[in-house]
């Protein structure tokens, strides 16, 4: 696992996507990039069960998208330190790390679903379908987010 971003850019082979996840509670948003890796675009939430069950379907969604790395985003308190949520994240990033090869990083959430939220609002959106889309929506920012710093790192 990465806790460095650059570091984790650094190990991804060229030309292929990432991942980015959002773990909730109760689902897991799912975003990917482009092989560029330039856009973030919000793919699916997968309804959580069992940490067996979500890591198949997790694994699946890698498998089937040729994704060379994941980011996690790390919900830190307002105040940047890490409560419960984050160690639940970062539990889970090295049970899934377990499984899976690929490299894992995190990213920090904090604004994210806000961000999303805000933007589905703007959209017009029904407040049935935000509740649909809101994970795999958050998803996209915090990979977005990982992706611009791992474009910057290169460029500097």
């Amino acid at each position: 696992m990465h806790e460095d971003i650059s570091e984790f850019g650094r190990s991804l082979p060229p030309f292929r996507a990432i991942a980015g996840l959002d773990l909730g509670t109760k689902t897991i948003g799912v975003a990917v990039s482009d092989g560029m890796r330039t856009v973030a675009t919000p793919l699916e939430t997968v309804k959580r069960r069992k940490f067996g069950q979500d890591a198949q379907v997790l694994l699946a969604i890698l498998k089937a998208r040729d994704i060379a790395g994941i980011v996690l985003g790390l919900p830190r308190n307002m105040d940047g330190s890490e409560g419960p949520r984050c160690q639940s994240t970062r539990a889970f990033a090295r049970n899934f790390s377990a499984l899976w090869d690929g490299p894992v990083s995190f990213w920090d959430e904090r604004l994210s679903t806000v961000a999303a939220e805000k933007a589905l609002l703007e959209a017009d959106t029904t407040r049935k379908r935000r509740a649909e889309v809101i994970d795999h929506v958050a998803a996209s920012y915090i990979l977005q987010g990982a992706l611009d710093r791992l474009r910057h790192s290169e460029a500097g």
